[in-house]
């Protein structure tokens, strides 16, 4: 199965992901954990530079997620799935949809459609969506902020309600759970979210 985490960032999302690619082990199942922009060495270049590099425009940041995103899927997400392994990723296109299609105004269908792409029209069996408002995230990052994290809080709003409209408007594949609890009470609702899939 292909599960993936989305949030705003300092949501807790990749603590989410963490805890059930160590659940699902426990299980006795053989898990891959990647993360986006990331997952191989190509992709990881990427995510230097659009976290950690020079502002760039809107379209050229869309441009390198999506180039990342192919290259993760081709090289580690499809061959993981064609194995019989679970694939934990830690952010998918709709990271996108929500960053550069709503945040920077791009359009969501147009990045989306970007994504569908260039990933072969691979979609995740379940995406959890770790909503938290956006003011709590921030408390959460102190002082260190990302290229992406310094866009500044109309910008995560625009990518809060995103994610929360995407989630309402696909309940088959998303399922939002609530990022302010205990991580482990947290962690316990996304299990049951995940099992019917086992």
């Amino acid at each position: 199965m292909f599960v993936t985490f989305e949030g705003v960032d300092w949501s807790g999302k990749s603590t989410q992901a963490k805890l059930l690619a160590r659940w699902l082990e426990e299980q006795g199942r053989t898990v891959l954990t990647t993360r986006e922009p990331g997952g191989t060495p190509v992709a990881e270049g990427v995510r230097r530079l659009v976290l950690h590099g020079d502002e760039m425009s809107a379209w050229a940041e869309a441009a390198l997620y999506a180039a990342a995103r192919a290259e993760n899927v081709a090289a580690v997400i499809r061959p993981a799935l064609a194995r019989g392994d679970d694939v934990i990723c830690d952010r998918y296109l709709d990271s996108s949809v929500a960053y550069q299609g709503a945040g920077r105004g791009l359009g969501e269908d147009a990045v989306r459609d970007l994504s569908l792409l260039v990933t072969g029209g691979l979609l995740p069996d379940r995406t959890i969506l770790v909503a938290l408002d956006p003011d709590e995230a921030r408390r959460r990052a102190g002082t260190h902020h990302d290229r992406i994290e310094r866009a500044g809080t109309d910008f995560m709003r625009r990518v809060d309600e995103a994610y929360r409209a995407l989630a309402a408007a696909d309940p088959d594949r998303i399922v939002a759970v609530d990022g302010g609890r205990p991580p482990e009470t947290i962690a316990k609702e996304v299990r049951e979210h995940v099992r019917p899939l086992l």
